[in-house]
């Protein structure tokens, strides 16, 4: 078998092996939900839901919690993307949540990753939501390495890594109580290079951010963040010209940019494989407040 017959058996395994958690989850629960953010993950976690109802639409929303501070190319993406698959799409936002006082900022501009947290575990309440598919990889970051592929929140929505339940055999319990609720991630067992090859072997659009382009950015503590109305050079900064690109989508406070010149999937791909870091680790400022920064986050709710 030639190596690209190889990466495609094993790409079909780890596609089917989430098909079948999809199909599992939304025999159990009762109201799933899928979360979309507009990236790379998210783009083909819903590829994998679709397959596993094709032909028959999703029988369950797509939602995005909407930090309000999005590249542009991101959210023209994900309209076009969901109307034209005729997708349900629930927004839920986090301005929403602070001009209700549910949330609050640190300071104007700042990162609102961690406000996603109270603004995801209302719209869950708000309608009913039992399970909610996520695009997480064990393979992004230690907090996340400790999930299981269904991961089980109590009745605030609160993680506890110790209470998690055993996964033999691929054999999932999704049983809970009112009020409880569980994040799935299918993908959990893929790693970035897996995701950028199923993307290329199902040609699936993505944001234009993701391939090289020419951005005007500010370096901060080691990351490139694109200059916008929230990002702008303080003591002494300088703006840049450069050609960069995007390994991961968030809250453009706190994402960055890594330069490169590969503009395709290939070279992308070639990119990828030789990369040591994740792209958390290398693009996520919010990452780096503290070893603990995502496990912590989890615990209070996040995905």
């Amino acid at each position: 078998m030639s190596a690209r017959g190889h990466h495609i058996s094993e790409l079909r395994a780890l596609e089917a092996e989430a098909v079948f958690v999809v199909r599992e989850v939304a025999a159990e629960l009762e109201r799933p939900v899928l979360l979309f953010s507009g990236g790379k993950d998210s783009v083909a976690l819903l590829r994998v839901a679709e397959k596993a109802f094709a032909p028959l639409p999703l029988p369950f929303p797509v939602m995005h919690v909407d930090t309000g501070h999005n590249f542009e190319e991101v959210i023209e993406f994900r309209d076009r993307l969901i109307a034209r698959n005729g997708h349900r799409l629930i927004v839920a936002s986090v301005q929403d949540s602070i001009d209700a006082g549910r949330a609050k900022e640190d300071s104007p501009g700042a990162s609102r990753n961690r406000l996603q947290t109270t603004t995801l575990l209302d719209a869950l309440e708000e309608h009913g939501f039992d399970a909610a598919f996520g695009g997480a990889r064990r393979d992004e970051e230690r907090a996340r390495a400790k999930e299981r592929v269904l991961s089980f929140r109590d009745e605030f929505g609160q993680w506890d890594p110790r209470a998690q339940r055993p996964e033999p055999w691929e054999l999932y319990n999704g049983r809970i109580r009112r009020g409880e609720q569980i994040r799935v991630f299918p993908l959990s067992n893929w790693t970035e290079l897996d995701v950028w090859r199923y993307i290329d072997a199902e040609q699936l659009e993505l944001p234009s951010i993701y391939f090289s382009h020419v951005r005007r950015v500010i370096k901060r503590d080691g990351i490139l963040l694109a200059e916008s109305e929230w990002v702008k050079p303080i003591n002494g900064e300088q703006v840049e010209e450069v050609a960069v690109r995007y390994r991961t989508v968030g809250d453009l406070t706190v994402t960055g940019a890594v330069r490169s010149d590969a503009s395709d999937i290939e070279s992308v791909m070639r990119e990828t494989a030789l990369a040591t870091v994740s792209e958390r680790g290398e693009t996520r400022a919010d990452d780096r407040v503290s070893e603990a920064a995502m496990e912590d986050r989890k615990r209070e709710g996040y995905f």
